[in-house]
């Protein structure tokens, strides 16, 4: 295989061409997900002017007096919404030097029972500054925009493994997890932390990446090995999540990466869309034809942090490791409740 220094472009509107088309961008699709497990995505059909507003909006959040992002902060929520200042989330045991505002679908909370799986606490409402009241209906209209094609992209990948194109619709059904992470990487300087986020996997479908012109991004394409994901203009950075690779047994690849802090007087700004299966699915491995399933060689499961075919469960894992303040809070009474057995 050729060494990889780039990563490849997916062009989406070959999929409303003609048959030779379509086929070459499955087979593209295919062969970056297995080889890279990340790649660029441009003509997605998504608005460029409603995603210049969302990063407009996003810088206009991040530069709000810090009472009004305290007031909704993270640690009132939950379902883990909401704003966490640079270093309290945490990746590999090590704080993340950045600034974020999450927000998942907009539902409510589900009931929870004594003895109930701890995960339904997971859905449940947003938290909104009433200090910018256009953030809420813009991000929840780029959400539904991003969910829409986000699943017509994991229905080409269901194409391109040769399955049924609607394989993958009863795993995120009526309810798919919807995540939107607003971020801002302040500048560091040499003698501080170059950790913008740790490295790490994404643990959903697929992961979107909208960026400004600040690099930072680093792929690991071999063991130690890292790409840039330098910013493309009006493109996504699409990778493999976890559930993709549980799926696929591991012929799709989710892809270790990490953000570099920028350079002291400067930040950097990007908005990332995760799409997820709904809190009670449970992953199979798909049955792929044996062209493909000779390929696959299982999903790379950190024995430290093993996966669970239990979304809700796999999900609520990553959140309790990576908000060790929400779960202190809010999970106590859960943190000794039963895993599931279905690991990868």
């Amino acid at each position: 295989m050729t060494q990889i220094t780039s990563l490849p472009i997916l062009d989406f509107s070959q999929l409303d061409g003609t048959a030779e088309q379509q086929q070459a961008f499955l087979q593209k699709l295919s062969r970056s997900a297995r080889d890279v497990g990340f790649f660029y995505l441009i003509n997605h059909g998504v608005d460029t002017a409603l995603s210049a507003r969302v990063q407009q909006l996003s810088r206009q959040f991040f530069a709000l007096p810090e009472d009004d992002k305290q007031r909704v902060s993270m640690i009132h929520s939950p379902h883990f919404r909401g704003y966490n200042r640079a270093g309290s989330e945490v990746t590999r045991s090590q704080p993340d030097w950045r600034e974020q505002f999450d927000i998942g679908a907009e539902r409510p909370a589900l009931p929870l029972q004594a003895g109930e799986a701890g995960w339904k606490r997971l859905q449940g409402p947003n938290l909104w500054p009433e200090a910018l009241p256009e953030l809420k209906p813009t991000l929840l209209h780029w959400q539904k925009e991003m969910t829409a094609m986000s699943q017509r992209l994991l229905r080409a990948f269901a194409q391109a493994l040769e399955l049924a194109p609607d394989a993958f619709d009863p795993l995120y059904g009526e309810k798919p997890n919807e995540h939107i992470k607003l971020i801002r990487y302040p500048g560091q300087t040499a003698e501080t932390t170059s950790q913008g986020v740790g490295a790490h996997k994404d643990s959903g479908f697929l992961s979107f990446l909208l960026q400004d012109q600040q690099r930072g991004l680093q792929v690991e394409v071999e063991p130690d090995r890292w790409v840039d994901a330098l910013p493309l203009q009006g493109a996504f950075v699409v990778n493999i999540g976890e559930l993709l690779e549980l799926a696929s047994n591991g012929y799709l690849r989710a892809t270790v990466h990490r953000v570099v802090s920028p350079p002291n007087g400067q930040d950097r700004l990007s908005i990332a869309f995760f799409l997820g299966a709904q809190l009670d699915a449970v992953v199979p491995v798909f049955n792929l034809p044996e062209k493909i399933a000779s390929l696959a060689h299982g999903p790379a499961s950190d024995p430290l942090n093993p996966l669970l075919r239990d979304v809700g469960w796999n999900y609520l894992k990553g959140r309790l490791r990576s908000h060790p303040d929400v779960a202190a809070r809010w999970y106590q009474e859960l943190q000794q409740q039963q895993q599931p057995q279905h690991t990868a």
